[in-house]
């Protein structure tokens, strides 16, 4: 019997090559058990059954002519659905883009595509990726899978939700402020946000375009090692896309984690911490000190800054990127007659009734820092502080190779706690916003066995050095292994 909350990327690989099952058995029992499993947690937006069984085919005709596959072939994947698939419906969540298909595939797609991945269909996400809970979405509101009543975190709530409830073996999201790490932290999952510039944003529906960053999340470090590895990399479609060379992430060196030395921020030692986050992060830190790895506290004096700073400059960069979505060029919106109205009527009225109030808050916010008189009083003035938090991040790396943070103040908040209070709302990715200002990568981890003292997932966060992924993932891997010791 096929046992789904078993898989992971690494054993489906296995299994699937020993003929423990074939590609196109385990995606067709993967959407009998969404169709069921998926009306209480609503993780998906869209399936696509016919293009995932005619992948997981192809993968299954390989196998039988003996051809060498990728390490994710034919593994059923779940994709944020602001992430384009050709000839897909890509609504980023928002009812101003109700009716559209991508033209082309983003090129972590492509990537994909080419390794034999399955797409088993888009998942629920905040409008636009603008929130932290999944609630801002304009279709429906996604559960956490370890209390319905609670939120699965955002802005890739629907990823993080659909990989925890074992409704995809893995899953792509995207990360602005945390939209990757908090909904992992969540659901109880591991989510990293790479480098950025390590993966390309071609075919990512932007946000804010210095801050996004494509990432995985997924049931283990090691897996999230090995999608990872198929995702990053140089291209030509991406202007802030880095050359480097991740052949060897995958492949972790225990000998070389005990030599690297972990720090500890002073400025997050706060007592406002939740008390089972706390316990979770002194759990973290004892345990990675059994490891024999050095831990030393260091200090990001500009740290405290980091919210404000994020909350000029990302609405600004969300002001200008929305500006194209007029609800004519991509996708008209219902129930609007245009006969009736001139131009600039009708552009009022299809972004009126085409975004969600938490994403006109953001394109009006961006909008008032970017005009005469306030451009230099607030937006640049962020820019100048976002330099002070990328010094003190360098100057924290002369002395120690991994830091290691809280991922969230609080575990998983119940529906409709927040949504009226947007500071509150705000507020959950203070751990998280620094390191996008930074763009250093790092990776959301469940503390080993944290229902032992929590009844919700308790995460942490390793972060690294520019494009030192390699880092963060082997001691998480090195952490992992505790677990069942």
């Amino acid at each position: 019997m096929i046992k789904l909350h078993e898989l992971t990327i690494k054993n489906f690989h296995k299994k699937l090559l020993d003929k423990e099952f074939s590609a196109l058995e385990i995606a067709e029992n993967f959407f009998n058990y969404i169709k069921e499993k998926d009306k209480e947690i609503g993780a998906y937006l869209f399936l696509a059954e016919d293009e995932a069984l005619k992948a997981a085919e192809k993968t299954d005709l390989a196998i039988a002519k003996n051809e060498n596959i990728s390490p994710i072939s034919g593994v059923p994947l779940a994709i944020k659905d602001n992430i384009l698939i050709k000839d897909y419906l890509a609504t980023s969540s928002s009812k101003i883009l109700e009716n559209y298909r991508a033209s082309y595939d983003a090129t972590v797609i492509k990537k994909l595509k080419s390794k034999g991945a399955v797409f088993l269909g888009q998942t629920n996400m905040d409008e636009f990726a603008m929130g932290s809970s999944t609630e801002t979405s304009a279709y429906q509101i996604t559960h956490n899978p370890y209390d319905l009543s609670r939120v699965p975190g955002g802005s890739s709530g629907g990823s993080a939700a659909a990989v925890a409830a074992h409704e995809a073996v893995a899953a792509l999201g995207s990360d602005t402020g945390g939209s990757i790490r908090q909904p992992a932290a969540f659901c109880g999952v591991v989510g990293l946000k790479p480098t950025y510039g390590a993966v390309s944003r071609f075919g990512l529906m932007a946000m804010a375009s210095s801050l996004d960053q494509i990432g995985p999340i997924t049931k283990t470090v090691e897996d999230s090692a090995i999608l990872f590895k198929e995702i990053a990399g140089y291209d030509e479609f991406d202007a802030t896309s880095a050359k480097v060379n991740y052949d060897n992430v995958d492949k972790p060196d225990f000998e070389k984690v005990k030599k690297l030395k972990v720090g500890i921020i002073k400025e997050y030692l706060s007592p406002d911490l939740d008390s089972n986050i706390a316990k979770g992060i002194e759990k973290a830190i004892s345990e990675i000190k059994s490891l024999g790895l050095k831990i030393k506290e260091v200090s990001l004096p500009n740290v405290k800054y980091a919210l404000s700073c994020y909350y000029i400059i990302m609405p600004a960069e969300v002001s200008s990127n929305l500006a194209r979505f007029d609800g004519i060029r991509y996708s008209p919106v219902n129930n609007v007659d245009r006969r009736k109205l001139n131009l600039l009527d009708l552009y009022k009225t299809n972004r009126s009734l085409g975004f969600g109030p938490e994403v006109k808050r953001r394109i009006i916010l961006g909008t008032f820092v970017l005009s005469s008189g306030y451009y230099d009083a607030y937006y640049n003035k962020a820019q100048k502080v976002r330099a002070l938090i990328k010094e003190d991040y360098k100057k924290a790396f002369n002395d120690v190779d991994v830091i290691l943070t809280p991922v969230s103040p609080t575990p998983p908040f119940k529906i409709g706690e927040k949504i009226t209070d947007p500071i509150s709302m705000y507020l959950s990715d203070i751990f998280t916003i620094p390191i996008n200002l930074v763009g250093v990568p790092a990776l959301s981890l469940p503390v080993n066995n944290w229902q032992d003292f929590s009844k919700l997932p308790i995460g942490f966060q390793l972060v690294g050095r520019h494009f030192h992924e390699y880092d963060i993932l082997n001691l998480g891997q090195f952490y992992e292994k505790l677990k069942n010791e």
